[in-house]
């Protein structure tokens, strides 16, 4: 199988490369940002391209979208240390085939490209992220800036026994306790604006 790798840190891609190469990996080319990536990929027609999430000039995910809407039918993994619900999400809509963690061992980031390459390994879909109402999703905002429930209702019009029925329906949706771990929670789905 014929790679591109894309990492803009040259060490990273330099294990990489030599891991893969020992693997049976022809790797054909490397770039050090997503626009170099897209450029490489559409010139050499990779088997299968490899970028990092996270990179300079323009990031994995929109180097992704932009093979893709240039008919780029190989294989496109995302390699990551960031497992955000909301990045896979995004990978999984602008057409990667699989969001991977850097920390896998090279054998096993090697099977999991032969299998990827030969339909046995499966393709990333997009998780499930909480549906929230208008009105859940404006409580959330002003949780998020550190309103009481008192203070939200005021800003939203509302009784405060109505703000706290929708943080009951937020804790439930984001699977969280209290304030806190919803917060946290909300932003690692990326549900927050602020």
């Amino acid at each position: 199988m014929r790679l591109l790798i894309a990492d803009d840190h040259p060490l990273f891609r330099m294990g990489l490369r030599a891991a893969l190469e020992r693997e049976g990996f022809a790797v054909v080319a490397e770039a050090g940002d997503g626009q170099e990536a897209v450029k490489l990929g559409l010139e050499l027609l990779p088997d299968g391209v490899l970028l990092d999430v996270r990179m300079p000039q323009m990031d994995g995910i929109t180097a992704t979208r932009m093979l893709r809407e240039q008919r780029y039918n190989g294989l496109i993994a995302l390699l990551t240390t960031f497992n955000e619900p909301v990045l896979v999400q995004q990978a999984a809509y602008a057409g990667a085939d699989a969001y991977w963690s850097k920390e896998l061992p090279p054998e096993a980031l090697a099977e999991r490209l032969r299998r990827l390459g030969l339909g046995l390994e499966p393709r990333l879909r997009a998780p499930e992220l909480p549906r929230l109402t208008a009105r859940e999703q404006e409580v959330l905002q002003w949780m998020a800036q550190g309103l009481s429930t008192k203070e939200i209702a005021r800003q939203m019009h509302i009784s405060p026994e109505t703000v706290k029925d929708h943080l009951l329906r937020l804790y439930e949706k984001l699977e969280a306790r209290n304030r806190v771990e919803a917060l946290e929670r909300a932003r690692s789905l990326g549900l927050l604006s602020v």
